[in-house]
């Protein structure tokens, strides 16, 4: 099995400024990273699948290469709590906070009830964190596995003060409002009169052409689809 060390070196020789200019304009906190693009993090990936500890190990290093690559390589379901805190905790960088954790958290017993707790933390990116955790999760379970009523008063929450919440937070409940009407069919007319109210929202995405998806818009388009209520078999991307 490789080293953590070894597959930190791989990651460094994987880097490039251009990568790193990309991400420093999608917010990334200068230094922290080599600047390895996604499909290289996921040919690396492949090479140390199921390696629990390693991808652990690969986290705690606070690089952010190395921290979105743990994402894809560890298995949320054999994650304490306490480790699924110290994930949400450390991942100041939306792109491992808003896909890595939810990754593995939306495959843990526990992860519907820590993105509540996140979602109620005071920090911006423990509680986009949560709220991203919450979209996997609606995104992956069995509407027979979700509290319906719990989910439609989060919607309530988002309509409420959505527009008032921090700049990443803004971005994941706006997606939440986009992944209930998307994939819990039950609440799908709830989701649509939420979206109808928030309308568009307002985000900073920094020197990047990212838009914000309009909740209403992407809602419908799923619709014409047929596609509501249709389950993904990961919430890993």
């Amino acid at each position: 099995m490789p080293t953590t060390a070894e597959i930190m070196k791989l990651l460094e020789k994987a880097g490039s400024e251009q990568t790193r200019k990309i991400f420093a304009n999608h917010g990334e906190p200068a230094g922290k990273l080599f600047g390895v693009k996604v499909a290289d993090l996921k040919t690396i990936a492949k090479k140390i699948k199921g390696e629990q500890k390693l991808a652990m190990d690969l986290y705690a290093t606070g690089n952010l290469d190395a921290m979105y690559l743990a994402g894809i390589v560890a298995d949320g379901s054999k994650m304490s709590k306490k480790e699924l805190d110290t994930w949400a905790s450390q991942a100041e960088w939306h792109m491992v906070g808003e896909y890595s954790v939810p990754g593995v958290a939306s495959e843990n017993k526990d992860g519907y009830e820590l993105a509540l707790k996140w979602i109620a933390a005071k920090k911006e990116h423990v509680a986009s964190s949560g709220w991203a955790t919450l979209s996997a999760w609606v995104s992956v379970k069995d509407d027979s596995e979700l509290d319906l009523k719990k989910i439609e008063s989060l919607l309530g929450e988002v309509e409420k003060k959505v527009h008032s919440a921090p700049n990443r937070v803004r971005y994941t409940m706006n997606s939440f409002v986009i992944a209930v009407g998307g994939y819990v069919k039950p609440l799908l007319k709830k989701a649509q009169a939420t979206a109808k109210k928030i309308g568009k929202v307002s985000v900073d995405m920094g020197g990047t052409a990212c838009k914000v998806p309009v909740a209403t818009e992407y809602i419908a388009k799923i619709e014409s689809m047929d596609r509501v209520g249709k389950k993904r078999k990961t919430a890993r991307c």
